[in-house]
This record gives C-alpha cells, structure tokens and sequence, in this order.
C-alpha cells in the first residue's frame, strides 16, 4: 500500500498600500503588501497567518524591518 502525504503552502494577495520612507538600495517608493499565508496537511489547515510584506516598486527587491 502506497501512503502519499500531501503538503500545501498556498498565498493569497489580500491588499496593496503605498508606505512612508524610500528605497535604501534606489531610492524608489515602497509599498507594504498584505498577504495571508495557509499551511494545509491532508487538504486539513494546520496554519493560518496574515503578514505585511514589504518591496520597492522600482527594483522589486523585498525590504525587511528591523526594529
């Protein structure tokens, strides 16, 4: 008997907004992203969260915040 484990990790896009201060690396716009993330077991969610990412609008890259 084969025993399949299926694991998921889907992201959805829940909001875009334009955040204050610029680009450390171009100078360019930044804007936060608002996705919500589901780990999935056997179609079951075990994981739920809603996070803030940021990126830059001109090179793309993804900012981090450090406090």
């Amino acid at each position: 008997m084969c025993l399949v484990c299926l694991c998921d990790e889907e992201e959805r896009e829940l909001g875009r907004q334009v955040a204050p201060g610029s680009c450390p690396h171009c100078g360019g716009k930044v804007e936060a992203l608002d996705v919500e993330s589901r780990w999935s077991f056997c179609f079951l969610t075990i994981c739920f969260k809603i996070k803030r990412k940021y990126t830059c609008t001109l090179c793309s890259r993804r900012l981090l915040l450090y406090y």
